[in-house]
């Protein structure tokens, strides 16, 4: 279905962008407010650590497959953007999940630590 807009219509036209802009500040606000409330869960605090380890954020993405290096650094760059939106929104339950991990022997690769 196609909208017909005069492109000339400024008014509407800034109408439409500043809906726009408000549709995405709460879309925003909403995505933020569900972070928050996953971090302020230990369950989800721990679900985050798997996600994070098994994204590679905490280790080298090296391989000497170039192939298997690029689809390491795909997983990786996702991984690192869950951990800036983290550190930018809660950083607080970044510090918190961390200490739980280590607390429960997790290691960075989402692994038990099973050498003590």
């Amino acid at each position: 279905m196609s909208i017909n807009r005069d492109p000339y219509d400024l008014r509407t036209n800034e109408e439409s962008k500043a809906e726009f802009e408000a549709k995405a500040k709460l879309e925003k606000k909403l995505e933020e407010d569900d972070l928050v409330w996953l971090m302020d869960q230990k369950r989800g605090r721990a679900m985050v650590w798997r996600l994070l380890a098994e994204a590679g954020v905490y280790q080298p993405s090296f391989n000497q497959n170039s192939m298997t290096m690029a689809f390491n650094e795909g997983r990786r760059s996702y991984g690192s953007k869950l951990l800036m939106q983290i550190l930018a929104i809660c950083p607080e339950r970044h510090l918190q999940m961390q200490k739980e991990a280590i607390k429960h022997g997790r290691s960075d690769d989402g692994n038990a630590d099973h050498s003590n």
